[in-house]
């Protein structure tokens, strides 16, 4: 068994479900079509990682015909708001045995193999890895074992929750951040992106 997994976290592609904030000045339509080109980037960029993946939807297991079922496996995110869904998801990983566990969500345009495959050797040295996000928060968490303080008591979808968690953490660990990334939230998170940029002319 590998002893290393990937989390991704994914809302299923559904319309009016999916970049809300984005929807609101572009229409339902078109977020749908930028999300699902998330995940087909996502879906890329973590194939080939020589770990785990498992992905866990929203709501359902959707067939979306973008992660391969021999690649990934699928399971439903279980909690009452993002914390308590990411710290089951990590809590079942080390159950598992898992000693390295990354998770990501599906809005970065800008996140790379070699990225990801740089996290998990990160913490061949180090307790835990963060990748900032520009907005505050983060696009990327890793630990070794499950830390419960760094999913509780967290202003979500705040500029404050990398702050916050990082305080949370002894400061007899280790911690190392990867360079920050730019998830994409709004229509001002196109427009620097050259990925998002070509996909869009091509509509």
């Amino acid at each position: 068994m590998q002893d290393s997994l990937l989390i991704i976290f994914a809302k299923n592609p559904e319309l009016g479900k999916v970049k809300t904030r984005l929807a609101a000045d572009i229409g339902d339509k078109k977020a749908l079509e930028i999300y699902r080109f998330l995940l087909q980037y996502t879906a890329v960029q973590t194939e080939k990682l020589s770990v785990g993946k498992r992905l866990y939807f929203s709501e359902k297991i959707s067939k979306t015909g973008i992660f391969s079922d021999e690649i990934f496996s699928k399971k439903i995110q279980k909690g009452k708001d993002l914390g308590e869904r990411m710290e089951n998801a990590f809590r079942d990983a080390f159950l598992e045995k898992y000693r390295k566990v990354v998770i990501i969500g599906t809005d970065l345009p800008e996140i790379t193999t070699e990225l990801l495959n740089k996290a998990f050797r990160v913490l061949d040295e180090n307790d835990y890895v963060f990748g900032p996000a520009k907005d505050g928060g983060y696009y990327l968490l890793g630990m070794k074992c499950l830390h419960s303080a760094l999913f509780q008591n967290i202003n979500w979808s705040t500029a404050t929750v990398l702050e916050e968690s990082l305080v949370k953490i002894s400061k007899k660990k280790t911690v190392k951040l990867l360079k920050p990334l730019n998830d994409i939230d709004t229509i001002e998170d196109i427009e620097p992106n050259s990925v998002l940029r070509k996909f869009l002319n091509k509509k």
